[in-house]
């Protein structure tokens, strides 16, 4: 079996948490890989969308001394053709507690450059105060939550095969939403707990199918990225020529970060929701 890549990664080791500024501890890992695995091409993508990133414990020292505290908003496009191992971000982001910033705008310009390098691409970021961030509040996802489904589930290992059609058929445009969504880091088995949006419109999906295929991910082991572009290639072909597609995964947080994957038919951006579990 080979090896992850991010098993050469700081995840799942006894690591030192350095606090003076050390942009080396970021570990990137390349998306083509696992767009292999997919059978997808990395120039000619079924899919657009990006990563969004929420960091809830950044802080740095202003030159008198003073530590400052920010939110911020991370935003890894596709064709960033890297991403960044959670914990060695956790680490780096760890590496501004004793440093000292000129001012924010100087904290900003340094997360951008040193991210878009190891990302290989243009990374986006915006800072938030504790003021901003309150303001933003809670946000719940769009449309019908399929958990209430009536429906006897025994499989906890992903198996597409549990995806179909409506019998009623005919085409659909529907939002749908589920709270199920669980799977496994890859390297040390923790559970990542999600919430995702199924926006589409196509072949009518049987909903009870639907959550049966989403609860399948519960032992499996893959990063948030992985997982989402899975559920796109695995629900595209079966709504039809022509259909229009998001998912848009929202994980719980983790050590400060939590990691928001969306892939969409559309090259349109999705709103940054916070919702209660984050």
């Amino acid at each position: 079996m080979n090896q992850h890549p991010a098993e050469q990664s700081p995840l799942g080791k006894s690591s030192a948490y350095v606090s003076v500024y050390t942009p080396s501890l970021l570990f990137p890992i390349a998306r083509e890989p696992k767009w292999q695995e997919l059978g997808l091409e990395a120039d000619n993508l079924p899919f657009h969308g990006a990563d969004i990133w929420n960091c809830y414990e950044l802080s740095w020292l202003t030159p008198s001394g003073k530590p400052a505290v920010a939110a911020a908003e991370f935003i890894f496009p596709l064709k960033a053709r890297r991403i960044v191992e959670s914990k060695s971000f956790k680490l780096y982001l760890n590496s501004f507690n004793q440093t000292v910033f000129r001012d924010r705008a100087e904290v900003l310009r340094t997360l951008e450059s040193d991210l878009s390098v190891a990302a290989q691409g243009p990374v986006m970021v915006r800072m938030f105060t504790m003021g901003q961030l309150h303001a933003t509040g809670m946000a719940h996802l769009p449309g019908e939550c399929i958990d209430d489904a009536d429906v006897r589930i025994d499989c906890y290992e992903y198996d597409a095969s549990l995806l179909a059609l409506a019998d009623a058929g005919g085409y659909a445009r529907e939002m749908l939403h589920s709270h199920l969504l669980k799977s496994n880091c890859p390297v040390t088995g923790q559970p990542d707990w999600a919430s995702v949006a199924i926006t589409y419109a196509g072949k009518r999906l049987d909903h009870a199918s639907l959550l049966r295929y989403l609860v399948s991910f519960r032992q499996h082991a893959d990063f948030h990225e992985q997982c989402v572009e899975r559920i796109f290639t695995d629900l595209l072909p079966l709504l039809g020529e022509g259909a229009e597609l998001s998912v848009y995964a929202r994980y719980v947080r983790r050590g400060g970060l939590d990691i928001n994957p969306y892939r969409s038919t559309a090259a349109s951006f999705p709103e940054n929701l916070r919702l209660a579990r984050q």
